[in-house]
């Protein structure tokens, strides 16, 4: 596996961590009544749109290797 590649695979598994803890975010604010998603949440979901902007980067790389 390339650079690009090796970086894309761990970047994944890095989403897979940010979409846990929101998920996390969002049960625990509604077990407390919450009625809008809390902060800590939409900013998770904006570092997660970037980690998969980069993924997807690093995969074009790869690819054109």
């Amino acid at each position: 596996m390339s650079a690009y590649g090796d970086l894309e695979k761990r970047l994944r598994a890095v989403l897979d961590d940010l979409d846990d803890l929101a998920f996390e975010q969002l049960r625990e604010a509604v077990a407390d009544g919450a009625t809008s998603r809390p902060a800590s949440e939409r900013e998770l979901t904006k570092a997660r749109r970037s980690v998969e902007k980069a993924a997807s980067i690093l995969g074009r790389l790869a690819a054109g290797e």
